[in-house]
C-alpha cells in the first residue's frame, strides 16, 4: 500500500462521516447504548478486519468504543484505511444527521 497525500485524505474524509485525520491516522469514536451492544460492533468489526489482513488500534470502555486507523507498513494512511473506514460505518450504521 502507498500513503496517501494529506490533500487526498483531506478530500476523502470529507465524504467518510463522523471521522477525523490528525497525527496521521483516520480516528472516530462511537457511542452505544450499552458494553454488550458495543462489544457486539467489536466482533463484527473483527471479521471485516480480518477479512481486509488490517487492524486497527481501538480502545473500548464500557459502551464508547475509539477507533485509529493507520497503515503502519506504509507510514500513513492509505486506501485501506478509507475501505476498512467505509465498511465500520456500515456495521455501526453511521447515518447523516
Amino acid at each position: 500500500m502507498i500513503k496517501l497525500s494529506e490533500t487526498a485524505i483531506l478530500s476523502k474524509i470529507e465524504k467518510l462521516l463522523e471521522w477525523e485525520y490528525y497525527d496521521n491516522a483516520l480516528h472516530t469514536d462511537f457511542e452505544f447504548d450499552n458494553f454488550k451492544d458495543c462489544m457486539s460492533a467489536m466482533n463484527r468489526i473483527a471479521f471485516e478486519c480480518e477479512a481486509l489482513n488490517h487492524h486497527p488500534e481501538w480502545t473500548n470502555v464500557y459502551n464508547t468504543l475509539d477507533i485509529t486507523l493507520t497503515t503502519h507498513d506504509a507510514g500513513g494512511v492509505t486506501e485501506l484505511d478509507f475501505k476498512l473506514a467505509a465498511a465500520i460505518n456500515k456495521i455501526v450504521e453511521v447515518e447523516e444527521e
